[in-house]
């Protein structure tokens, strides 16, 4: 029986809907599964490793962010310490993972700069092994001395003190080679002065020998030093930087007082693996950034003295940690600072 013209044509009309149905199917169908995977980043839960201990300056800062910011990519970020070696084995451990888009780190200017000069055999290249994503927040460093048994209250005094009987004071930090210890040495240089340093194990330590006058100086961050400062057990004589710190606002800053141009402060950021997506690294800085520009964690990251570092784009800051790691490790080499 031979069909109608009607029949023909409504036969070609719906295989011709097919035919259109599957062509516009077709781009998902083939879609390769990695690309597939990056569209509907997250669908799990993300983790950040936070390479220091509890308590400490990144712990706290990156416990701030995390609520707001897994609200921002739709999934839970946890939030993991793995301390130990300034840092690095909490980095060379996201280094070494897979590029998914699942494990991050809140890594510093100690796991980066200082890291590539204190360590000779570091497991890890920050510039080749990690993703620079975003910035978070600035950390200026102030400059605090004793003020038992050493009869010293301005910075002029200091300065004159030192000099006068050089290697006859000493300065504590929490660590060989961390932002302390590397921020005193190269003031010395800067100001022609020597003192012995006096490692110890984490900032509470090296406080405790300030207050009790057994070192006469450290560097270490406003939020730290603000209590010993404010009753009376040490003087925070400056702060690094061109402005006064809101945590500290009696204190004048380093432009004011006309001290050498010299390093003293830090930074954290957000690193992914080396590899990772760049659509993820793309989504991953936007949401960083819109967290940072949060009203209430704005407020409360400057009420500890670390402003945010927002606005900037990944290529920024990849640029930014090149240039940080040729800026510090000729200083951690001069500072003579060890990872022993």
């Amino acid at each position: 029986m031979s069909k109608t013209p009607l029949a023909v044509a409504g036969r070609r009309r719906l295989l011709g809907l097919a035919a259109g149905g599957l062509a516009l199917a077709t781009p998902s169908l083939i879609l390769p599964r990695g690309a597939r995977a990056q569209a509907k980043w997250p669908d799990r839960p993300v983790r950040v490793i936070v390479p220091f201990a509890t308590g400490g300056g990144t712990d706290v800062t990156m416990r701030l962010l995390g609520p707001k910011l897994g609200e921002v990519l739709g999934q839970t970020v946890v939030i993991e310490n793995k301390p130990g070696a300034g840092s690095t084995v909490g980095t060379d451990y996201v280094a070494k993972s897979a590029p998914d888009g699942y494990t991050f780190v809140l890594a510093t200017l100690s796991s980066t700069g200082i890291a590539k000069g204190l360590y000779p055999n570091l497991p890890y290249d920050p510039v080749q092994d990690l993703t620079a994503i975003a910035p978070t927040v600035f950390i200026p460093i102030s400059f605090a001395i004793t003020q038992r048994g050493w009869d010293v209250k301005t910075y002029e005094q200091f300065v004159a003190a030192l000099k006068a009987k050089p290697n006859g004071y000493s300065y504590g930090s929490s660590g060989s080679g961390s932002t302390g210890h590397i921020a005193s040495a190269n003031f010395l240089r800067q100001i022609g002065a020597k003192a012995e340093h006096i490692p110890y194990r984490g900032a509470g330590q090296s406080f405790n020998a300030l207050i009790a006058g057994e070192t006469q100086f450290t560097h270490d961050i406003p939020s730290l030093l603000k209590p010993h400062h404010e009753a009376g057990t040490a003087k925070v004589l400056f702060v690094n930087g061109t402005e006064r710190s809101p945590l500290l606002p009696d204190v004048p800053a380093q432009s004011e007082l006309g001290i050498p141009d010299y390093k003293s402060y830090s930074w954290y950021g957000i690193f992914g693996p080396a590899g990772l997506p760049p659509e993820i690294t793309a989504k991953m800085a936007a949401a960083i950034d819109t967290t940072l520009g949060d009203p209430e964690i704005d407020a409360k990251l400057k009420a500890l003295g670390t402003p945010t570092m927002r606005g900037w784009t990944p290529e920024r800051f990849a640029q930014y940690v090149k240039q940080e790691i040729d800026t510090w490790v000729p200083l951690v080499h001069a500072s003579g600072a060890s990872a022993g």
